[in-house]
């Protein structure tokens, strides 16, 4: 039997708010309420589904995701003009800055609940890309 992620529970303070803020960064749908649930699916088949909890219950998680050349351009383009701060580093120290690991580009973001968003081109770990490709 292969493991695979199917879906995972993003608390937020507003799930409507936070499932379309996230969606409109990455330029993906958010699908119809189900139950206490506002899901956005990921082009690998994990469905993030936002349920509102009391704001002092959440707890920040980190949420990467892996997207195209084409996608960070347009996500970036998209958090530029909503003026939302985003950073190089995870400690915010690099405000302003994207990244440049692994032979691609990423950057950092906080969600409406104050989750840390991330946006890579290149997964962590992967090998520089050579001169010739």
């Amino acid at each position: 039997m292969s493991v695979e992620l199917n879906h995972t529970i993003v608390h937020a303070r507003d799930k409507r708010e936070s499932a379309e803020f996230l969606a409109h960064i990455l330029g993906l749908e958010v699908g119809s309420e189900w139950g206490p649930f506002v899901p956005v699916d990921t082009s690998n088949g994990v469905t993030l589904d936002f349920a509102t909890i009391p704001a002092e219950s959440i707890v920040m998680q980190h949420y990467a995701f892996l997207i195209s050349e084409e996608e960070f351009d347009a996500a970036f383009a998209r958090i530029r003009e909503a003026g939302i701060t985003y950073y190089a580093d995870p400690h915010g120290k690099q405000p302003g800055e994207i990244n440049r690991h692994f032979g691609g580009r990423g950057l950092y973001f906080m969600d409406p609940a104050g989750h840390a968003m991330e946006i890579i081109t290149r997964p962590y770990g992967s090998p520089e890309p050579s001169a010739e490709s």
